[in-house]
């Protein structure tokens, strides 16, 4: 039975490969990920992942096919990946001794074409970081491209005081609800 990861994430598809899962191809969904005005950051990350899903209506129909989308954010404010410094570090600023929310929407597609849905959400309570723990994640190269400006499975883990729920949600994949989904799409 052939899996397609719907994503170009590299941390995604590791963690699949922790529970024995390994796609058979990875295509990078291309959707303008433009946030809408006024969108609630859950409606975001459910809107972002079904429009990685519909770029593959009517292909791959031999198989069941996977994709995702993860935020961090704080209340209505959605802490959205950056390859820029200055937003990485006001980001960074912005977490400093509160409490912030991961979420992750999950769509799987069967091979009937039916189209489980799925969104996880976890909670992350950052210590206050002195300007000298921000300098010196930001001579890493962890806060890159990733939601919230930090790796949760990197140095940031230093920076984490207490998470409720999924920690692999956090990393980018919730593997206990996917592995249910999969499970549920008839994956084998």
């Amino acid at each position: 039975m052939n899996l397609i990861l719907g994503s170009a994430s590299p941390r995604r598809l590791e963690l699949l490969s922790k529970i024995n899962i390994i796609p058979n191809k990875i295509i990078s969904p291309n959707v303008n990920e433009t946030i809408e005005k006024n969108e609630l950051p859950l409606n975001y990350c459910k809107r972002i992942a079904l429009n990685k899903m519909k770029q593959f209506q009517n292909k791959f129909n031999d198989s069941i096919i996977l994709t995702a989308d993860t935020i961090a954010y704080t209340g209505r404010t959605i802490i959205d990946k950056t390859e820029e410094r200055s937003i990485a570090l006001k980001n960074l600023q912005r977490l400093s001794g509160k409490r912030h929310r991961v979420s992750t929407s999950v769509c799987i597609r069967n091979l009937d074409n039916k189209i489980f849905k799925k969104t996880i959400t976890t909670s992350v309570s950052f210590k206050v970081l002195k300007k000298d723990d921000i300098e010196n994640y930001m001579k890493t190269s962890e806060w890159q491209g990733v939601a919230g400006s930090y790796k949760i499975q990197g140095i940031a883990e230093s920076f984490i005081k207490s998470i409720n729920g999924s920690y692999s949600n956090v990393v980018g994949l919730p593997l206990l609800e996917v592995n249910n989904l999969l499970i549920s799409a008839g994956y084998k």
